[in-house]
């Protein structure tokens, strides 16, 4: 046991705690700085994580194969970008792309339909909340069988984790407007459809967005963990699975660490868009 390293942990932590709390407590007037603190506030409480993380494996000796220290992880990183990059390809850039597009879409339309129809509406959101709970280890191996060991595979089953999120969510945005907002829109002689894009749509977006926010994660999770059920010899899922039987731990992290980064990406740029998007709603309002 090494106590240096413990000992400039320990101290490293009560000064990144002292930071945090008194940035945390500071409210400035200048909007650039109040954004900039705001985004240091995080910063700084991650890389205090990774100090600790990195202090306590070296400090304690913890085996590799128990829990690799970040340098060892970022060694592993800079050293397999090759196979790296071949396995996102695979997984999302074709997998998860192609299920979160299909999902959301087929969602999306099918929620239109069902606000139309008031049987589907009966019939079917019952039926979608109960396919929304299979779990996905369930649904992967009939995938795989039905598709083949290639990347449909693996899309198809995002396909059916994401629809009903966004379907329900689409549902329940439709319904978010108030009748005398509807009533007003009757008023000035507007059919269905112009209620729908003026009105209901818009009134929805916020709900959508979250879907598809809840489907970005979802989409990711679902592609890597069919993978485990039969994939060509690249993917982020294979490369999990087949390095945790070769004790290669560094390698799973490494995996773990783009798989997190392009989920943290992709949910970004659908908050950014939807902050375009819905800049009328009470939450973004200064």
């Amino acid at each position: 046991m090494n106590y240096a390293i413990l000992v400039s942990v320990a101290l490293f932590w009560m000064f990144a705690w002292f930071m945090n709390t008194r940035l945390a407590m500071l409210s400035p007037a200048n909007p650039v700085v109040a954004r900039a603190v705001n985004l240091f506030i995080p910063v700084l409480f991650g890389i205090t994580l990774i100090v600790i993380w990195e202090g306590l494996a070296r400090g304690l000796h913890i085996p590799q194969v128990l829990l690799p220290a970040p340098s060892s992880i970022w060694a592993r990183i800079t050293s397999s970008t090759g196979i790296l990059w071949a396995d996102f390809y695979q997984t999302f850039m074709k997998a998860v792309l192609a299920g979160f597009t299909l999902g959301c879409g087929s969602g999306f339309v099918v929620a239109i339909i069902v606000d139309r129809v008031p049987f589907l509406r009966r019939g079917l959101l019952p039926i979608g909340n109960l396919v929304a709970a299979l779990p996905v280890v369930g649904i992967a191996p009939i995938m795989v069988m039905w598709f083949g060991f290639d990347w449909p595979s693996k899309a198809a089953v995002v396909v059916v984790m994401t629809f009903f999120p966004m379907l329900v969510n689409t549902v329940a945005g439709l319904a978010a407007s108030s009748s005398m907002e509807r009533d007003l829109m009757r008023t000035y002689a507007s059919d269905y459809w112009q209620t729908l894009f003026k009105l209901r749509l818009p009134a929805a977006m916020p709900f959508i967005f979250n879907a598809l926010k809840i489907n970005s994660t979802l989409a990711l999770i679902g592609a890597i963990v069919a993978e485990f059920f039969g994939t060509p010899i690249v993917g982020m899922g294979f490369r999990i699975s087949t390095e945790v039987g070769r004790m290669n731990i560094d390698m799973v992290w490494a995996e773990i660490f783009v798989a997190a980064l392009a989920g943290s990406i992709s949910y970004g740029l659908i908050a950014l868009l939807e902050r375009a998007v819905t800049f009328w709603h009470p939450s973004y309002r200064a």
